[in-house]
Protein backbone atom coordinates (compact mmCIF):
# COMPACT_ATOMS: atom_id res chain seq x y z
CA UNK A 1 0.00 0.00 0.00
CA UNK A 2 2.92 3.06 0.35
CA UNK A 3 2.89 3.57 -3.69
CA UNK A 4 -1.00 4.28 -3.37
CA UNK A 5 -0.56 5.74 0.07
CA UNK A 6 1.95 8.32 -0.86
CA UNK A 7 -0.32 9.13 -4.54
CA UNK A 8 -3.36 9.80 -2.40
CA UNK A 9 -2.64 13.35 -1.33
CA UNK A 10 -4.57 16.23 0.72
CA UNK A 11 -5.63 18.28 -2.57
CA UNK A 12 -6.43 14.62 -4.67
CA UNK A 13 -9.19 14.17 -1.67
CA UNK A 14 -10.85 17.50 -1.67
CA UNK A 15 -11.52 16.84 -5.55
CA UNK A 16 -12.43 13.26 -5.78
CA UNK A 17 -13.82 12.18 -2.69
CA UNK A 18 -17.56 11.56 -3.73
CA UNK A 19 -21.09 9.37 -1.70
CA UNK A 20 -22.39 6.21 -3.82
CA UNK A 21 -25.42 4.35 -2.45
CA UNK A 22 -25.93 0.83 -2.08
CA UNK A 23 -29.25 -0.32 -1.01
CA UNK A 24 -29.68 3.30 0.13
CA UNK A 25 -26.92 3.42 2.47
CA UNK A 26 -23.80 5.74 2.01
CA UNK A 27 -20.21 4.78 1.41
CA UNK A 28 -18.10 7.17 0.80
CA UNK A 29 -15.33 6.89 -1.60
CA UNK A 30 -12.33 8.32 -3.22
CA UNK A 31 -11.04 7.85 -6.49
CA UNK A 32 -7.08 7.83 -7.15
CA UNK A 33 -6.40 9.17 -10.54
CA UNK A 34 -2.95 7.84 -10.50
CA UNK A 35 -3.62 4.18 -9.43
CA UNK A 36 -6.59 4.57 -11.48
CA UNK A 37 -8.77 3.04 -8.67
CA UNK A 38 -11.19 3.51 -5.70
CA UNK A 39 -10.65 3.80 -2.21
CA UNK A 40 -13.87 2.68 -0.08
CA UNK A 41 -14.28 3.65 3.73
CA UNK A 42 -13.80 0.24 6.02
CA UNK A 43 -16.31 1.70 8.29
CA UNK A 44 -19.32 2.60 5.99
CA UNK A 45 -19.25 -1.15 4.80
CA UNK A 46 -18.92 -2.21 7.88
CA UNK A 47 -21.74 -0.31 8.34
CA UNK A 48 -23.63 -1.85 5.82
CA UNK A 49 -22.53 -5.60 6.20
CA UNK A 50 -23.55 -6.01 9.99
CA UNK A 51 -26.36 -3.08 10.61
CA UNK A 52 -23.98 -2.40 13.58
CA UNK A 53 -24.72 0.66 15.89
CA UNK A 54 -21.04 0.87 16.29
CA UNK A 55 -19.29 0.13 13.50
CA UNK A 56 -16.20 1.85 14.29
CA UNK A 57 -15.69 -0.84 17.55
CA UNK A 58 -16.29 -3.59 15.08
CA UNK A 59 -13.73 -3.02 12.38
CA UNK A 60 -11.22 -2.21 15.29
CA UNK A 61 -11.87 -5.67 16.61
CA UNK A 62 -12.04 -7.53 13.15
CA UNK A 63 -8.62 -5.70 12.13
CA UNK A 64 -7.35 -6.48 15.26
CA UNK A 65 -8.19 -10.41 14.64
CA UNK A 66 -6.91 -9.96 10.73
CA UNK A 67 -3.78 -8.66 11.95
CA UNK A 68 -3.20 -11.90 14.27
CA UNK A 69 -4.22 -13.98 11.60
CA UNK A 70 -1.48 -12.38 9.26
CA UNK A 71 -4.09 -10.71 7.10
CA UNK A 72 -1.17 -7.44 6.95
CA UNK A 73 -2.06 -6.28 3.14
CA UNK A 74 -5.68 -6.27 4.30
CA UNK A 75 -5.71 -3.87 7.63
CA UNK A 76 -2.20 -1.99 6.49
CA UNK A 77 -5.38 0.86 5.30
CA UNK A 78 -4.88 4.77 4.40
CA UNK A 79 -6.38 6.42 7.31
CA UNK A 80 -7.50 9.52 5.28
CA UNK A 81 -9.79 12.95 5.83
CA UNK A 82 -13.44 12.27 4.58
CA UNK A 83 -16.57 13.95 5.57
CA UNK A 84 -18.20 13.11 8.24
CA UNK A 85 -22.24 13.38 9.18
CA UNK A 86 -21.74 16.58 10.58
CA UNK A 87 -19.95 18.03 7.59
CA UNK A 88 -16.68 18.01 9.44
CA UNK A 89 -13.12 16.22 7.64
CA UNK A 90 -12.27 13.36 9.59
CA UNK A 91 -9.78 10.69 9.64
CA UNK A 92 -10.90 7.03 8.55
CA UNK A 93 -9.82 3.77 7.50
CA UNK A 94 -10.19 3.64 3.41
CA UNK A 95 -9.40 0.35 1.65
CA UNK A 96 -8.81 -0.51 -2.30
CA UNK A 97 -11.47 -3.09 -3.67
CA UNK A 98 -8.62 -5.98 -3.39
CA UNK A 99 -8.74 -4.91 0.62
CA UNK A 100 -12.40 -4.21 0.91
CA UNK A 101 -13.70 -7.75 -0.94
CA UNK A 102 -11.07 -9.46 1.72
CA UNK A 103 -12.39 -8.08 4.63
CA UNK A 104 -16.36 -8.25 2.94
CA UNK A 105 -15.60 -12.22 2.88
CA UNK A 106 -14.05 -11.72 6.84
CA UNK A 107 -17.80 -10.51 7.87
CA UNK A 108 -20.84 -12.92 8.22
CA UNK A 109 -23.67 -10.90 6.38
CA UNK A 110 -26.10 -12.41 3.89
CA UNK A 111 -25.30 -8.70 1.78
CA UNK A 112 -21.77 -10.08 1.72
CA UNK A 113 -22.56 -11.03 -2.21
CA UNK A 114 -24.66 -8.39 -3.26
CA UNK A 115 -22.11 -5.68 -1.90
CA UNK A 116 -19.14 -7.23 -3.50
CA UNK A 117 -21.24 -7.06 -6.57
CA UNK A 118 -21.71 -3.85 -6.19
CA UNK A 119 -18.12 -2.58 -5.56
CA UNK A 120 -16.96 -4.04 -8.43
CA UNK A 121 -19.54 -2.33 -10.91
CA UNK A 122 -18.60 0.75 -8.78
CA UNK A 123 -14.99 0.36 -10.15
CA UNK A 124 -15.97 -0.48 -13.57
CA UNK A 125 -18.08 1.97 -14.22
CA UNK A 126 -15.77 4.83 -13.20
CA UNK A 127 -13.02 3.71 -15.80
CA UNK A 128 -15.67 3.62 -18.38
CA UNK A 129 -17.30 7.29 -16.93
CA UNK A 130 -13.14 8.50 -17.59
CA UNK A 131 -13.09 7.42 -21.27
CA UNK A 132 -16.92 9.17 -21.88
CA UNK A 133 -18.02 11.80 -19.79
CA UNK A 134 -21.47 11.27 -21.18
CA UNK A 135 -22.19 8.06 -19.14
CA UNK A 136 -21.27 9.93 -16.08
CA UNK A 137 -24.29 12.47 -16.55
CA UNK A 138 -26.31 8.85 -17.74
CA UNK A 139 -25.27 7.21 -14.38
CA UNK A 140 -26.47 10.94 -12.53
CA UNK A 141 -30.04 11.33 -14.23
CA UNK A 142 -30.49 7.45 -13.13
CA UNK A 143 -29.54 8.46 -9.72
CA UNK A 144 -31.82 11.02 -9.70
CA UNK A 145 -34.82 9.02 -10.92
CA UNK A 146 -34.68 6.62 -8.23
CA UNK A 147 -34.67 9.45 -5.65
CA UNK A 148 -37.62 10.65 -6.83
CA UNK A 149 -37.39 13.89 -8.85
CA UNK A 150 -38.44 14.58 -12.45
CA UNK A 151 -37.74 14.59 -15.28
CA UNK A 152 -38.34 18.36 -16.08
CA UNK A 153 -36.19 19.06 -12.39
CA UNK A 154 -33.69 16.27 -13.47
CA UNK A 155 -33.14 18.10 -16.88
CA UNK A 156 -32.41 21.63 -15.24
CA UNK A 157 -30.06 19.76 -12.90
CA UNK A 158 -28.21 18.45 -15.66
CA UNK A 159 -27.71 22.36 -17.37
CA UNK A 160 -26.63 23.49 -13.87
CA UNK A 161 -24.18 20.85 -13.46
CA UNK A 162 -22.64 21.68 -16.98
CA UNK A 163 -22.87 25.52 -16.51
CA UNK A 164 -20.71 24.81 -12.94
CA UNK A 165 -18.08 22.71 -15.05
CA UNK A 166 -17.53 25.68 -17.66
CA UNK A 167 -17.40 28.06 -14.66
CA UNK A 168 -15.00 26.46 -12.93
CA UNK A 169 -12.54 25.49 -15.39
CA UNK A 170 -12.82 29.68 -16.50
CA UNK A 171 -11.52 29.85 -12.77
CA UNK A 172 -8.40 27.51 -13.23
CA UNK A 173 -7.97 28.92 -16.53
CA UNK A 174 -7.80 32.91 -14.77
CA UNK A 175 -5.55 30.83 -11.73
CA UNK A 176 -7.96 30.68 -9.57
CA UNK A 177 -7.19 27.69 -6.77
CA UNK A 178 -10.15 24.72 -6.23
CA UNK A 179 -11.06 24.70 -2.05
CA UNK A 180 -11.20 28.32 -0.99
CA UNK A 181 -11.03 30.78 -4.29
CA UNK A 182 -13.79 28.89 -5.57
CA UNK A 183 -16.08 28.78 -2.21
CA UNK A 184 -15.26 32.63 -1.96
CA UNK A 185 -16.61 33.21 -5.57
CA UNK A 186 -19.15 30.59 -5.30
CA UNK A 187 -20.28 32.88 -2.26
CA UNK A 188 -20.40 35.73 -3.97
CA UNK A 189 -22.54 34.53 -7.23
CA UNK A 190 -24.98 33.13 -4.50
CA UNK A 191 -25.21 36.10 -2.59
CA UNK A 192 -25.93 38.63 -5.71
CA UNK A 193 -28.63 36.71 -7.09
CA UNK A 194 -30.77 35.05 -3.53
CA UNK A 195 -29.10 37.45 -0.82
CA UNK A 196 -27.94 34.72 0.49
CA UNK A 197 -24.21 33.04 0.71
CA UNK A 198 -24.52 29.09 0.17
CA UNK A 199 -24.27 28.82 3.97
CA UNK A 200 -27.27 30.87 4.63
CA UNK A 201 -29.24 29.72 1.75
CA UNK A 202 -28.97 25.60 3.40
CA UNK A 203 -29.90 27.32 6.57
CA UNK A 204 -32.90 28.86 5.00
CA UNK A 205 -33.79 25.64 3.70
CA UNK A 206 -33.10 23.60 6.97
CA UNK A 207 -30.23 21.56 4.99
CA UNK A 208 -26.74 20.39 7.11
CA UNK A 209 -24.77 17.76 4.97
CA UNK A 210 -27.41 17.73 1.46
CA UNK A 211 -26.18 19.45 -1.24
CA UNK A 212 -27.94 22.77 -1.85
CA UNK A 213 -28.69 22.64 -5.32
CA UNK A 214 -30.40 19.34 -4.80
CA UNK A 215 -32.63 20.91 -3.29
CA UNK A 216 -33.63 24.04 -4.99
CA UNK A 217 -36.91 24.09 -7.50
CA UNK A 218 -36.54 24.52 -10.96
CA UNK A 219 -36.60 28.16 -10.93
CA UNK A 220 -33.79 28.85 -8.13
CA UNK A 221 -31.85 26.27 -10.17
CA UNK A 222 -32.52 28.25 -13.25
CA UNK A 223 -31.21 31.54 -11.81
CA UNK A 224 -28.46 29.70 -10.17
CA UNK A 225 -27.80 28.67 -13.85
CA UNK A 226 -28.01 32.29 -15.14
CA UNK A 227 -25.83 33.37 -12.87
CA UNK A 228 -23.00 30.84 -13.61
CA UNK A 229 -23.14 30.92 -16.96
CA UNK A 230 -23.48 34.76 -16.70
CA UNK A 231 -19.95 35.01 -14.69
CA UNK A 232 -17.98 32.55 -17.17
CA UNK A 233 -19.54 34.42 -20.30
CA UNK A 234 -18.28 38.12 -18.45
CA UNK A 235 -14.83 36.44 -17.15
CA UNK A 236 -13.95 35.31 -20.63
CA UNK A 237 -14.34 38.89 -22.21
CA UNK A 238 -12.44 40.60 -19.29
CA UNK A 239 -9.80 37.85 -18.82
CA UNK A 240 -9.50 38.43 -15.32
CA UNK A 241 -5.86 37.71 -13.57
CA UNK A 242 -6.33 38.47 -9.67
CA UNK A 243 -8.80 37.52 -7.23
CA UNK A 244 -10.59 40.87 -6.74
CA UNK A 245 -10.94 41.01 -10.54
CA UNK A 246 -12.88 37.69 -10.53
CA UNK A 247 -14.72 38.29 -7.18
CA UNK A 248 -15.99 41.38 -8.89
CA UNK A 249 -16.80 39.83 -11.88
CA UNK A 250 -18.64 37.21 -9.85
CA UNK A 251 -20.97 40.10 -8.33
CA UNK A 252 -21.49 41.04 -12.01
CA UNK A 253 -22.69 37.50 -13.03
CA UNK A 254 -24.58 37.17 -10.20
CA UNK A 255 -26.46 40.77 -10.71
CA UNK A 256 -27.51 39.13 -14.48
CA UNK A 257 -29.79 36.87 -12.82
CA UNK A 258 -31.43 39.20 -9.75
CA UNK A 259 -32.50 41.34 -12.39
CA UNK A 260 -34.33 38.09 -13.95
CA UNK A 261 -35.75 37.33 -10.45
CA UNK A 262 -36.87 40.91 -9.51
CA UNK A 263 -38.82 40.87 -12.82
CA UNK A 264 -40.49 37.73 -12.03
CA UNK A 265 -41.35 38.66 -8.53
CA UNK A 266 -42.79 41.71 -9.19
CA UNK A 267 -45.04 39.51 -12.04
CA UNK A 268 -46.06 36.95 -10.02
CA UNK A 269 -45.80 39.08 -6.35
CA UNK A 270 -43.96 36.65 -4.17
CA UNK A 271 -40.63 35.04 -3.80
CA UNK A 272 -38.87 32.84 -5.86
CA UNK A 273 -36.20 31.87 -3.22
CA UNK A 274 -38.17 29.04 -1.13
CA UNK A 275 -37.55 27.34 2.16
CA UNK A 276 -39.07 23.85 0.81
CA UNK A 277 -36.40 21.62 0.38
CA UNK A 278 -36.72 17.93 -1.68
CA UNK A 279 -37.69 16.12 1.67
CA UNK A 280 -40.48 17.62 2.10
CA UNK A 281 -42.46 16.07 -0.49
CA UNK A 282 -40.15 13.41 -2.44
CA UNK A 283 -39.40 10.02 -1.37
CA UNK A 284 -36.78 7.43 -3.10
CA UNK A 285 -39.09 5.53 -5.31
CA UNK A 286 -38.25 2.32 -7.52
CA UNK A 287 -41.13 2.76 -9.86
CA UNK A 288 -44.07 4.89 -10.74
CA UNK A 289 -43.87 8.65 -11.44
CA UNK A 290 -41.31 10.89 -9.90
CA UNK A 291 -42.83 13.68 -8.02
CA UNK A 292 -42.56 17.71 -8.63
CA UNK A 293 -39.13 19.23 -7.16
CA UNK A 294 -40.03 22.20 -8.62
CA UNK A 295 -43.17 24.08 -7.74
CA UNK A 296 -46.62 24.09 -9.41
CA UNK A 297 -48.11 26.15 -7.58
CA UNK A 298 -45.11 27.97 -5.81
CA UNK A 299 -47.51 30.53 -3.54
CA UNK A 300 -49.42 27.64 -2.68
CA UNK A 301 -46.76 25.99 -1.27
CA UNK A 302 -45.10 28.64 0.36
CA UNK A 303 -48.17 29.12 2.61
CA UNK A 304 -47.83 25.25 3.69
CA UNK A 305 -44.64 25.92 4.61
Amino acid sequence: MSVERSRLTKKDMSQETSIQLFENAKIRVVWDDDAEKYFFSVVDVIAVLTESANPQTYWRVLKKRLSDEGFETVTNCNALKLPAADGKMRLTDVADLEQILRIVQSVPSKKAEPLKRWLAQVGSERIQQMIDPELAIQQAVADYKKQGYSDKWIANRVKSIDARNELTNEWKRSGMQEGRDFAILTDLITKAWSGKTTKEYKKFKGLTKENLRDNMSTIELALNTLAEASTTEISKRKNPRTMQQNMQIAKEGGNVAKAARNQLEATIGESVVSPIKASDYIRPIEEGKAKELPFENESEQTQKS
